[in-house]
């Protein structure tokens, strides 16, 4: 392998936003460094689900709804 050429592969402690803290290895930074997120799986909707709704004004949905609202799954 060649010298010189790998990131420095290094232990961080990283903080969430509600202040949990833990110790992983990174590139980021130096030995040592912290880094503090402004977005974590426990607070962006993307992975909470968040509270946003469909908007649609006869758009595809609607399309889609009225062309197999007839379709059933029942057993």
């Amino acid at each position: 392998m060649k010298a010189d050429i790998h990131p420095n592969y290094h232990f961080i402690k990283v903080v969430m936003t509600d202040g949990t803290e833990y110790m992983t290895r990174s590139t980021y930074g130096k030995d040592g460094d912290t880094m503090n997120l402004d977005i974590d799986p426990k607070t962006h909707p993307a992975w909470t689900g968040g509270s946003q709704q469909l908007m649609d004004r006869g758009g595809r949905l609607s399309r889609f709804n009225s062309k197999f609202s007839g379709i059933s799954f029942k057993k």
